[in-house]
């Protein structure tokens, strides 16, 4: 067998964790291999709106062993609290859930730089979540980091104050540094709690699953365009949310990988700084977030949302390898009499490309679109893909003609049972 990778294609907030629910059936095992809590997968079923952040989004299918892998950056704190509220629902999560002793631990201090890093850059600040992630991974990067499998060792406590200490050498700013007094406790709390969960090697047994002939998904959290090295730099994320950090993330080969599932929305959205070529500043763009009810899941920020961007989507396509496409909520777009898809983009000097350019934080770029005609489709009774309108068949057709990769997966709606399944898997 073959780990097949789910992955957002664009900025983050595509609907992976829905697309992870409804393909859960088909596998033994899911698996989460980078990220933090940054993420923010949004499942809905029987009438409940669930938000994963760390736990994989397999959770909800109970005969399936749900991996938090080694590229995982692991907040003990809201671990234990997503756990905890997973149980109010009568979900014991702890009975399928592992987690890499190889994760890195986010600590209290690493909110705390977070916070004093984007405030020193002003004007200039990335859009960060203020989690801690990047700090995580410049500690895991310089290697001084404190992972999962450390807090079975007695020298712990001594290792861990030892970093908080450097961590706190570095911040010049008391109001933000005293605030260790209040994060502290809590955390001790958490780690106590993670210490009893199911802590393991995480790439054994992902390995030895796929010696058993089991069925593997690994998912990823944010968006390919929000990659360390492919994103728009340095508006980004600080792993690599491609497929390749599939493999350094879970410890798999890559001639372990088999579909690579790529998820899009058939608008464009982004959180945060960055540039954002088709971002709509009118009323259109309003509609579309209103539509949509696009606010992070995670911070509760107001998406920026934007016509579908295809130079952007081919490129992510390209270096993912991706097999098939999954196009998410194209309910959003109904009742536009005209939809619009950047096809190319006009540059500074006057020229066109239909490539991705290097550099598209400093160098202003002006969408190329074609139009196309709206739909004002709802999810057919029949969930028949032949049943919804010639006019979303072309929108789904000009897409696939363009990029060269079959959708697969039309979503109408947040559901799982909002889901038309073109082709079968």
């Amino acid at each position: 067998m073959k780990v097949d990778v789910l992955l957002g294609l664009q900025w983050g907030d595509e609907g992976k964790g829905k697309v992870v629910d409804y393909l859960a059936t088909k596998y033994k095992v899911v698996a989460r291999f980078q990220g933090g809590p940054n993420a923010g997968h949004t499942l809905e079923f029987d009438g409940i709106k669930h938000v994963l952040h760390q736990i994989p989004s397999g959770i909800f299918r109970f005969d399936i062993k749900n991996i938090v892998g080694n590229g995982v950056v692991l907040d003990p704190v809201i671990f234990k609290k997503e756990i905890e509220e997973l149980s109010e629902l009568g979900l014991d999560a702890t009975k399928n859930l592992y987690v890499s002793r190889k994760a890195q631990l986010i600590l209290p201090t690493h909110r705390l730089l977070d916070a004093y890093q984007e405030k020193l850059k002003g004007n200039k600040k990335i859009g960060s979540t203020l989690k801690g992630i990047g700090p995580t991974y410049q500690d895991k990067i310089g290697r001084q980091g404190l992972r999962i499998g450390d807090t079975e060792m007695d020298s712990f406590e001594e290792r861990y104050q030892e970093l908080r200490d450097k961590h706190l050498s570095i911040i010049k700013d008391d109001g933000i540094s005293s605030k260790i007094q209040e994060l502290e406790p809590q955390f001790y709390e958490a780690i106590d709690y993670v210490r009893t969960l199911q802590l393991i090697d995480s790439e054994y047994l992902i390995n030895e699953e796929l010696d058993k002939k089991a069925s593997v998904l690994a998912e990823g959290a944010q968006g390919s365009l929000l990659d360390v090295d492919f994103g728009s730099y340095p508006f980004v994320t600080s792993s690599s949310t491609m497929v390749s950090g599939a493999c350094s993330g879970l410890g798999v080969a890559p001639s372990k990988i088999g579909e690579v599932f790529g998820v899009f929305k058939a608008y464009c959205t982004r959180v945060g700084s960055g540039p954002f070529p088709t971002e709509l500043f009118d009323e259109t763009g309003a509609q579309l977030r209103k539509q949509g009810h696009e606010f992070g899941a995670t911070t509760g920020r107001p998406r920026r949302c934007g016509w579908l961007d295809l130079p952007a989507l081919k490129y992510a396509i390209m270096i993912n390898g991706v097999t098939q496409l999954f196009m998410m909520k194209a309910d959003v777009l109904a009742g536009f009499d005209t939809i619009k898809v950047c096809v190319g983009y006009e540059l500074e000097d006057g020229s066109t490309t239909d490539k991705l350019p290097y550099d598209l934080v400093n160098q202003s770029v002006k969408p190329i679109y074609k139009e196309l005609i709206g739909w004002n489709d709802a999810m057919p009774s029949s969930a028949n893909y032949d049943d919804i309108s010639q006019s979303l068949k072309d929108y789904v057709q000009f897409i696939e003609n363009e990029v060269g990769v079959p959708i697969k997966i039309v979503s109408l709606g947040p559901d799982r049972s909002e889901t038309i399944i073109r082709v079968c898997l």
